[in-house]
């Protein structure tokens, strides 16, 4: 019989907990004293996303031959939570970089590609993940921006719609069709430099949430794309889409994950100053339960963040448990945000008090990367197979 026990899910390796701490002790001295600015502005402030690459961040799964950490995507799954613990603006930056563009071209990128794209992402260069579209959302294949073939490579017209990174990224991964008659095989990947002609970056959204992170429009008109950057075989952006999604809602999930645990922490720490009736209201039974409920979600969502991400790591089939974790997660941020701003009253409703900016962060979880609705769809399909 074997005499070895499998570690806890939530048990770190030594490498892990380094990591971990060294990102909750810049989260708290380099970002947190600018969330608040960066929300109210709605800008991402740009010594800390250079200060992203220069600790390592922004290319953890890249090979050090490539000028990346060489690192597991557990690693990323750490640095997006704990960022996030303090701004789901910041965790999102790094999320995007990490699980979607550097992922795409680490499995579907050529030699070249990875030689010539690589080493940027992981020194100075943003990327940005453009699939979605006005009438392309949780319908993710219905694209109608158009690739049509001519000398040395391809014109792109169509218009992108909630494009996060687009106003920084100096590198895109944009899917377009090159035959509307085929459907999702006519679906390729390119990989766009902003100085391309026919290309520019449009309108930024003003949103609710995540307001530091940008969020624009891409237009595309007459665009020209190389041959060469093409990513993957034509007719096959949907197979990259997808299976890059599919780790990206890992990547989301512990995005939310940050964000429950960043406002149960508040309301943990203010549940026992504020005092009511003479004794903190931490005394009381009825916040009690309330933070052990609290508590209780936000452990579960831990632990189904981290089996997807050890699952991913390990090589073994992560789809459903991505779709779990990303669902849960995000309804439990929403939930524990929301019962923090309760139990802060109206000063939760003020934002003088961090509460509220966590309950306006969370709603964008069950919407980005796959509604909660299509991640149901996709446990559906699998646990009924």
């Amino acid at each position: 019989m074997s005499t070895h026990s499998p570690s806890p899910l939530t048990a770190l390796t030594s490498d892990e907990q380094l990591l971990r701490q060294s990102v909750i002790d810049w989260a708290e001295t380099r970002l947190r004293p600018l969330v608040r600015e960066m929300d109210e502005t709605a800008h991402f402030d740009e010594g800390l996303l250079q200060e992203f690459f220069s600790l390592g961040w922004m290319a953890i799964q890249i090979p050090e031959a490539h000028g990346g950490s060489g690192g597991s995507f557990f690693e990323a799954v750490i640095v997006v939570e704990e960022l996030s613990r303090v701004d789901a603006s910041a965790g999102v930056v790094v999320d995007v970089q990490n699980t979607l563009v550097n992922n795409a071209l680490l499995r579907w990128g050529t030699s070249e590609q990875q030689q010539r794209y690589l080493p940027r992402l992981a020194a100075n260069t943003l990327g940005a993940y453009a699939l979605s579209e006005p009438a392309s959302g949780s319908d993710a294949f219905a694209l109608q921006t158009r690739a049509e073939k001519c000398e040395g490579g391809f014109r792109l017209n169509g218009r992108k719609l909630w494009i996060t990174n687009a106003r920084e990224a100096g590198l895109f991964v944009l899917f377009a069709t090159i035959d509307p008659a085929a459907g999702y095989r006519g679906i390729t990947g390119f990989l766009i430099e902003p100085g391309f002609k026919g290309f520019t970056v449009g309108k930024k959204e003003d949103k609710l949430g995540i307001r530091a992170s940008s969020t624009c429009e891409l237009i595309l008109e007459d665009c020209f794309v190389p041959a060469a950057n093409v990513i993957g075989e034509l007719g096959r952006g949907y197979k990259i889409a997808i299976e890059t999604l599919n780790e990206g809602r890992i990547g989301i999930a512990a995005q939310m994950l940050g964000v429950a645990q960043g406002a149960l922490d508040c309301a943990t720490r203010y549940a026992k100053e504020r005092r009511q009736f003479g004794k903190p209201i931490a005394d009381f039974q009825g916040v009690q339960f309330q933070l052990a409920s609290m508590h209780i979600e936000v452990e579960a969502a831990r632990l189904l963040v981290y089996n997807a991400a050890r699952l991913k790591d390990a090589g073994a089939d992560f789809i459903k448990q991505a779709a779990m974790a990303k669902y849960f997660a995000s309804q439990v941020a929403e939930r524990v945000a929301s019962q923090a701003v309760e139990i802060y009253g109206g000063y939760g409703f003020v934002k003088d008090y961090p509460v509220e900016k966590y309950y306006r962060d969370a709603k964008i979880g069950k919407i980005y990367e796959g509604t909660s609705n299509l991640q149901l769809q996709t446990i559906a399909k699998l646990v009924l197979q």
